[in-house]
């Protein structure tokens, strides 16, 4: 008999692993999900965008920066499909093995079920049940075959629930089973697609370095220029930092003042001021881009050239891919400190938050004057595009006179 207390153990052991098992694996599968989602919206900004530069774009280095970006991303999605293939799998797998356990338990139950009924009637030497219990010499044992009968009962309808639990348990997984072979099918065709378009990209990046590889002396002639820009704009905004500090400390002196300069800043502030500035701080990495739509083209700091051995190419800020004609937002509260047009970089604003400034470049237009108080996502202007038909902002941070990387403040995507 400890084969019946021993199943509906056994039973609900195997019911909450399955239970558990099941949760890892969909939370794991909602996580693929999302991330196919957020890499698949990615591919259709990428390609919106890109798509608008197709009459005029030429060949170029953003060109190739933009296609490497792609390039990078359709990798990801590739990536993506590959594990959620993976996962398949292993949840074919999980669920074939578990079909096995239920059909060796189910073939289990039924024996035990036979035997049971098998013993019984031997038990009650062919008399029907009736005859069986009437049959009884003493009340006692009279009792005791009404007991063994009302046992027997339970047991058989304890036995008969478990198979019919199991066989739709089992029932269930074939389901399950099946659906799984034919999610494999839909992703791994959708993988091998994504792979051609992988493919396609690369040929694509390849044949702008060659492009460009063959025009060397123009790309020197280029990045000399863009440096000296980039120089100049760098000047620009540290003379207008420097004024501001000057401008604060002077402020500070003054009698019945309320500017301090606290450890760890860089110029004297009011308390509203240092509560900007404190706030500002507090939202790194949360920042909104400065512009809705868009994507990363060049990252902050020095790079090797693509195509040009030996040569590094400088950026000071990060710039950013979007459609034509976007407009342009301040990513915190603060105050416009200087508007102005910089050679290279067209329209050019920096924002004051406390001892913190942000700056925007290559704008075709600038909608704000200087002094204006601004809220974050106020437009201060739209984005230009270049001979090459890119529209991009060229985006910078500040701390005082320190620069840093704009790609650690915004929200990743």
């Amino acid at each position: 008999m400890w084969i019946y207390r021993f199943i509906p153990i056994l039973f609900l052991f195997l019911s909450v692993w399955s239970f558990d098992t099941f949760s890892q694996t969909n939370k794991t599968r909602e996580e693929l999900e999302r991330e196919k989602a957020e890499v698949q919206a990615r591919l259709r900004e990428f390609d919106t965008i890109l798509k608008q530069t197709t009459a005029t774009k030429k060949t170029s280095l953003g060109e190739l920066n933009a296609l490497t970006r792609q390039f990078q991303t359709q990798n990801r999605l590739v990536n993506t499909l590959d594990r959620e293939v993976r996962l398949i799998n292993q949840e074919i797998t999980e669920t074939e093995k578990k079909i096995s356990e239920l059909e060796f338990q189910l073939k289990d139950l039924k024996a035990e079920y036979s035997r049971m009924i098998y013993n019984s009637s031997k038990l009650n030497r062919g008399l029907s049940i009736v005859a069986f219990v009437f049959s009884s010499g003493t009340f006692n044992q009279l009792y005791m075959r009404l007991k063994y009968l009302k046992q027997y009962s339970d047991s058989r309808k304890q036995q008969a629930a478990q198979i019919e639990k199991l066989s739709a348990d089992l029932a269930d997984q074939r389901i399950l089973l099946d659906q799984r072979k034919a999610d494999k099918v839909t992703v791994l065709t959708e993988e091998q697609k994504e792979k051609a378009e992988l493919e396609r990209l690369r040929k694509s990046q390849q044949g702008v370095v060659n492009t460009l590889s063959k025009k060397e002396r123009d790309i020197q002639k280029q990045i000399a220029a863009t440096k000296k820009q980039q120089d100049q704009l760098n000047r620009m905004i540290k003379q207008v930092i420097e004024d501001e500090i000057k401008r604060a400390e002077a402020e500070a002196k003054k009698e019945n003042s309320t500017s301090t300069k606290k450890a760890g800043t860089s110029m004297p502030m009011t308390p509203e001021a240092a509560a900007l500035s404190s706030s500002f701080a507090g939202n790194k990495g949360k920042l909104p881009w400065p512009v809705e739509t868009g994507f990363l083209a060049q990252s902050y700091g020095t790079f090797p050239h693509p195509t040009l051995k030996g040569i590094t190419v400088d950026n000071d800020g990060i710039d950013i891919r979007t459609q034509p004609n976007s407009n342009v937002r301040a990513v915190f509260d603060g105050t416009v400190t200087k508007i102005t047009t910089m050679p290279g970089f067209g329209g050019t604003v920096i924002i004051k938050h406390g001892e913190y400034y942000t700056m925007y470049s290559r704008l075709k237009n600038v909608t704000v004057k200087s002094g204006q108080t601004l809220k974050a996502k106020d437009v201060i202007g739209q984005v230009g595009t270049n001979a090459e038909g890119e529209s991009e902002v060229h985006f910078q941070t500040w701390k005082g006179l320190q620069i840093m990387d704009p790609a650690t403040w915004i929200t990743s995507k």
